[in-house]
């Protein structure tokens, strides 16, 4: 299936959370039951651990519980924030931008307009790549016709 339309996002008002994924995935496990190890985590998204350090040392993760001994412990929260950073990846967006719009969420609710501002740049940028694959798919459709029939037997 592929996508023939795309809606504007929905600007209008809507709940004063930050949401960072939608629809959220179902967690592990309840809040207030939810310390998970970074082999877990691993495991629940699919990220490896380097990478996962990775996030937090360049400041994409940087409120990551530790236990006692220091063992890193993840909540429902930092899955729900991976999920979307995992999303921000696959729209290209640069690393260094994921950083920004982090620093952003931290500072609170006076960067909202920048957050936007950056969201909606990612969009139209997601928005052109999508019409070069419709392009780019037309394209191999044509050839698979023409391959089915000049190479059916007459």
């Amino acid at each position: 299936m592929t996508v023939m339309q795309t809606t504007p996002a929905d600007t209008g008002p809507t709940a004063p959370a930050d949401i960072c994924s939608a629809p959220p995935r179902r967690h592990p496990r309840p809040d207030g039951q939810d310390r998970y190890t970074i082999s877990e985590v691993v495991v629940f998204t699919g990220l490896t651990a380097h990478t996962l350090r990775w996030y937090e040392r360049i400041g994409l993760m940087p409120h990551v519980d530790r236990s006692h001994t220091g063992q890193r412990r993840y909540s429902n929260r930092d899955l729900d924030w991976l999920d979307f950073v995992t999303k921000l990846r696959l729209t290209g967006m640069p690393v260094a931008d994921m950083v920004r719009y982090a620093e952003m969420v931290r500072e609170g609710e006076s960067t909202y307009p920048q957050r936007q501002a950056l969201l909606e740049s990612t969009r139209r940028d997601v928005l052109s790549r999508i019409a070069e694959l419709r392009d780019t798919l037309a394209v191999l459709d044509l050839k698979i016709g023409f391959y089915a029939r000049e190479g059916s037997p007459r």
